[in-house]
Formats: C-alpha cells, sequence, structure tokens
C-alpha cells in the first residue's frame, strides 16, 4: 500500500491541489456565454455595448463558471473520498471543505489571468493555458527518450515526429500572421474644430479570425450531447447506441470524418460573429470610408461578406488540419506515447501567446523611452 500511495502521489501530486481544475470551467464558461451572444440578438448587443456592456458580459461568466466549478469540484472531492489512503476519514463536511477549496482555486487562477493582463505582458489567459501545455512536454520527451533507449521505438518515427511538429510550428507562424488586406479610403471630414485630411488604408482580415479553442471544444458537444441524450432515452444497453459509441471513439473514421466537418462549420460560424461584415460596412460608413469601386452600405457589406468567407475557407482547413493531428496518427499507428495534450490546437495557443507577447513587447519598446512600460 505504501508503494501504491507513493506511485499515485508522484504522478497526480499535481490533481490533488486546490487548482486541480485548472482555468478549464473559466474557458467552458466564457464559450457557452460566446456561443449564447451568437443565438441570442440581446446578449450580442450588450457585449457591444460598450466596457460596461463588457462588465456585465464578464460578470455572467463568472457566474456560470461558479455553477461549472462547483459541480465538478464536487464530483472530484466526493471521488477524493473514496480512496482510504487519502482520506483516513471521509465526511460531509471534508467534502465540502474540498469543494470549496477547489472552486477557489479556480477564482484564484482567474484573478491572476486577470492581473497578468492588467500589468504584465501578454493575455494571461493565455498564458496559464500554454503553462498547461507546455508542463508536459519535459515528461513526455523524458518518456520518448526512453522508450528510444529500450528500442520499443524507432529512431526513424522519432525524428519524423521532430521534423513534424517543427514544420507544424512554422505553419502556424506564417497562418497567425497572415491577413487578407482590403483597402479602404477615408474622405476629408471636420470633427469639432479640426479638419481630418483624406487618407488611405486597410482593412486586415485574419486568415484564421476563429481562433481554435472554441471550434475544438465545441465540436465534441455537437457529437457526443445529442447521443448522450439518446442514451439516457433508450438506455446505454441499446445495440445501435454501443455501436454508435465505439464509431465515434477517438482515432475511429467515423469520429474523425465527423469532427473535421464540426470544427470546419464552427469555424465559419464563429467568424461570421468575430468578423461582422454589415457591422463593418455601418462603422465605415458613420466614418466616411469607402471600398474603391464598392458602393456604400449593402454593396460593401456583401464584398466584405465575399472576402471573409473565401478567406475563412483557407483558416478552416488550416484548423481542421490542427484538429485532426493526434487522430490520424492514431488512425494509421504513426503515433507517439506523447500526452494528448501536446496536439496541434495546443501548438497553436503556445505559438498565438508567444506571437503575442513579441507584439506587445515591440510596441512596448516602441512606445516607452527604454522599453519601460508606464
Amino acid at each position: 500500500m505504501g508503494a501504491q500511495s507513493l506511485s499515485f502521489s508522484a504522478e497526480h501530486k499535481v490533481r490533488l491541489s486546490i487548482f486541480a481544475l485548472g482555468i478549464l470551467p473559466y474557458l467552458s464558461a466564457a464559450i457557452v456565454v460566446r456561443l449564447l451572444s451568437l443565438v441570442w440578438q440581446r446578449l450580442s448587443s450588450i457585449e457591444r455595448s460598450g466596457e460596461r456592456g463588457r462588465r456585465k458580459i464578464s460578470g455572467y461568466t463568472l457566474i456560470l463558471t461558479l455553477a461549472f466549478s462547483t459541480f465538478q469540484a464536487y464530483g472530484y472531492a466526493s471521488t477524493i473520498q473514496s480512496i482510504p489512503a487519502l482520506v483516513s476519514d471521509p465526511d460531509e463536511w471534508s467534502v465540502l471543505a474540498a469543494t470549496v477549496s477547489i472552486v477557489g482555486g479556480v477564482f484564484v487562477l482567474i484573478w491572476l489571468s486577470e492581473q497578468i493582463t492588467r500589468h504584465g505582458i501578454g493575455n494571461g489567459l493565455a498564458l496559464l493555458l500554454s503553462v498547461n501545455f507546455l508542463v508536459s512536454v519535459p515528461r513526455d520527451i523524458a518518456g520518448i527518450a526512453s522508450l528510444l533507449e529500450s528500442g520499443q521505438i524507432s529512431g526513424n518515427l522519432v525524428l519524423f515526429h521532430a521534423v513534424f511538429w517543427i514544420a507544424v510550428v512554422a505553419l502556424i507562424v506564417f497562418v497567425e500572421g497572415a491577413r487578407r488586406n482590403v483597402g479602404v479610403e477615408f474622405a476629408e471630414r471636420k470633427i469639432g474644430d479640426r479638419l481630418l485630411p483624406a487618407r488611405s488604408a486597410v482593412l486586415p482580415v485574419k486568415i484564421n479570425s476563429a481562433g481554435f479553442l472554441v471550434p475544438a471544444t465545441v465540436a465534441p458537444w455537437i457529437l457526443f450531447l445529442p447521443l448522450a441524450g439518446l442514451t439516457y432515452v433508450f438506455g446505454a444497453d441499446a445495440p445501435w447506441i454501443a455501436a454508435a459509441y465505439r464509431q465515434l471513439q477517438f482515432g475511429a473514421l467515423a469520429h474523425v470524418v465527423l469532427g473535421s466537418i464540426a470544427v470546419f462549420v464552427l469555424a465559419f460560424v464563429y467568424t461570421a460573429n468575430v468578423v461582422d461584415p454589415e457591422y463593418t460596412a455601418k462603422s465605415l460608413a458613420q466614418r466616411n470610408g469607402t471600398i474603391p469601386g464598392v458602393a456604400a452600405g449593402d454593396a460593401t457589406a456583401d464584398y466584405l461578406d465575399r472576402v471573409v468567407s473565401l478567406t475563412t475557407v483557407v483558416g478552416a482547413v488550416y484548423l481542421t488540419a490542427l484538429q485532426l493531428i493526434p487522430e490520424v496518427f492514431e488512425l494509421y499507428g504513426i503515433g507517439l506515447p506523447y500526452s494528448m495534450i501536446v496536439n496541434g490546437g495546443g501548438a497553436l495557443v503556445v505559438v498565438g501567446t508567444a506571437l503575442d507577447i513579441k507584439t506587445q513587447v515591440r510596441d512596448v519598446s516602441l512606445t516607452n523611452p527604454g522599453g519601460v512600460r508606464r
């Protein structure tokens, strides 16, 4: 029992802390609120109503985070009570204490991410997510080196993966920095006593405006929530239910195909909210801005919609390919036993965070003498 307890402590020590849930409940709540804003016009209007609206959205997100984290923490705490080596005298108060502690840990991380965003360099939430991905890399490399030394995997396979991930990172850097620039002309206008001269500018459209977290997080919900509902109605013993779950296992062909379709479609849906052609056309009209050769108003909105749609095709294919990396490895049996955390999505989050920090550091260096942030 002592050896078993020691092994459990060594491998899962990080899980037995007040930060057991990490920042994921907050991330899930933020995604749910974002999805609701896509289908609920009132919530979308609140989000776009300025600083006061953003504070309201933040409040809604925190309330939902409290609900998610409490539910998960209670299940986690209840499971811990069933392990005698961890809890010698389990009771209701110990479950309550563990639940409150874990929920408190989630909100400490939320506070920390906000402080990093406000006073530091980079986005605090993205930094915490990146750390969550990066901490598994040294352990995975050590495990692969051990298997290579024992002859359980070939050196050629390890070399292939090393070259592959270098190419993936290079692709992410290229795509995340790519823009489709739409030329815009602003006419001369007067604001108060100031006369703003006519000028030219560009409206940049990102290749990947959808990011990764929303499409990748919501895609499994689309696949498994309906199946979970059918399981509740017909029971898990139904043969066709069991067959559906087998076909939707990670690495199965049906999961690869349906998951790819879900990510591709969600990239379009989310981009339509992030880059709203009608809203952009109205903003340009209010500032006397026009796209050369395109009439103001509906014609501008239609033109921007075509540009964003064509650009999003490339971005959606790119996101789908990143999502498929571990499943393709599993399907063809060419994977290595590294953590599932190390995948295309994790690489995108880490590289995107690094690029964001680089941009902010450069801006600080250019705007403040000596690069000192003020």
